[in-house]
């Protein structure tokens, strides 16, 4: 086959093929075909290039063949079917879309590709369609409807839109004299183990045993600084109103003690609110803090605004995603893994800000009441 069907591509063509595989256009048909182009290109055989995209030898087969008889668009696109028509019409595939976009039928999660099928043949003439074509033309509509995904999906109020360009503006602004820092907290299950794992060793990976122990839990407080590469988690029992005065305290008096104002950024939690550093000190201690601490409350349903929220995704994966059997072991652990970033200088890169949310979130803004009293009467 490689002998009489060869691949010799133009600079030209190359550059758009890569330019086309590299942007992740639409259409997954197309773009096997133009990865079995760029491959074959390199002299690769249908078997070796079959197995790397994973696509079928017969067609690795037919794109070469086409390319080399109707060139580079006949090669990409669609060949003709028999019959000289698709077995779905536009009419058939926009109801297979809006079918796959509906609420799946009663007693199913969702839709899967059977289920799809045996509707269209229901709702159309066709006596059978083949998983495969239904199939292809979710592809081509970018629609995987076997899956679901949890998100916050919040109502954009003026509050909102206040919260949200307060705490982006203080990310795009750097004053070194008033440090921005980010608090969050969250809990974690101290886990024993119940026998001894079986360490790794060549040809076997660790091994540990399915049981364990519970000993607890402890919560982790963390501190980041939006402008600078330093962050620090503290360990505790608890995350009552006491705790939260003490880490207030902790980034007045310890980790700024020289700065006159320190803007916090933090969530809608009961316990982030200036009364509680009332309920642990002093009126006059309790001040003296108050007077250095200016609090940013991320919108409610906002807190992926804040960069402490990040920044305890990247600790689990790195330093959480383990059994640990105790809070010394936890507090051990943590302190390690900070003082590891703090040390490469990782740092949390804020791309969004005020104008990129105006962009992006335009349409969802609350229209202005002086705006639309003007629409009314015009």
């Amino acid at each position: 086959m490689n002998a009489i069907y060869l691949v010799d591509l133009t600079e030209e063509e190359r550059t758009r093929l890569i330019e086309f595989t590299s942007r992740g256009a639409p259409g997954a048909r197309k773009m096997k075909r133009a990865q079995i182009l760029l491959m074959a290109d390199t002299g690769a055989t249908d078997k070796e290039i079959a197995k790397a995209l994973p696509a079928g030898t017969s067609t690795v087969f037919r794109t070469r063949r086409r390319f080399v008889q109707g060139g580079l668009e006949h090669a990409l696109n669609e060949a003709p079917r028999p019959g000289g028509r698709r077995k779905l019409s536009a009419g058939d595939v926009g109801l297979l879309v809006a079918t796959a976009c509906s609420k799946p039928p009663e007693g199913r999660a969702r839709w899967t590709l059977k289920l799809l099928a045996g509707r269209l043949v229901e709702l159309t003439e066709h006596k059978n369609i083949s998983l495969a074509t239904v199939g292809r033309r979710l592809a081509e509509n970018e629609l995987k409807p076997w899956q679901k995904r949890m998100w916050c999906i919040p109502k954009v109020t003026p509050e909102f839109v206040a919260r949200m360009e307060d705490v982006l503006e203080l990310y795009a602004e750097d004053r070194p004299e008033q440090p921005v820092v980010c608090f969050d907290e969250t809990p974690v299950q101290l886990v024993g183990e119940m026998r001894r794992p079986l360490p790794a060793k060549p040809g076997a990976t660790l091994r540990y045993d399915c049981q364990y122990r519970r000993n607890g839990t402890a919560n982790l407080f963390m501190f980041v600084a939006a402008h600078q590469a330093w962050r620090h988690v503290k360990v505790t029992d608890r995350r009552t109103n006491v705790d939260f005065a003490v880490c207030m305290r902790d980034l007045v008096d310890r980790h700024y003690p020289t700065a006159p104002r320190i803007r916090v950024v933090l969530d809608n939690l009961n316990t982030h609110r200036p009364g509680a550093l009332y309920e642990a000190f002093p009126p006059a201690e309790a001040r003296r803090i108050l007077r250095r601490l200016v609090f940013h409350y991320t919108p409610r349903h906002g807190s992926w605004l804040n960069m402490a929220e990040i920044e305890i995704g990247v600790m689990n994966s790195q330093c959480l995603d383990r059994r640990i059997p105790d809070r010394s072991t936890l507090a051990r652990e943590v302190a390690a893994w900070a003082s590891q970033r703090n040390e490469s200088e990782a740092r949390v890169n804020w791309m969004f800000q005020v104008d990129h949310a105006r962009e992006k979130l335009g349409r969802a803004y609350p229209e202005p009441a002086e705006l639309a009293r003007s629409s009314h009467q015009h």
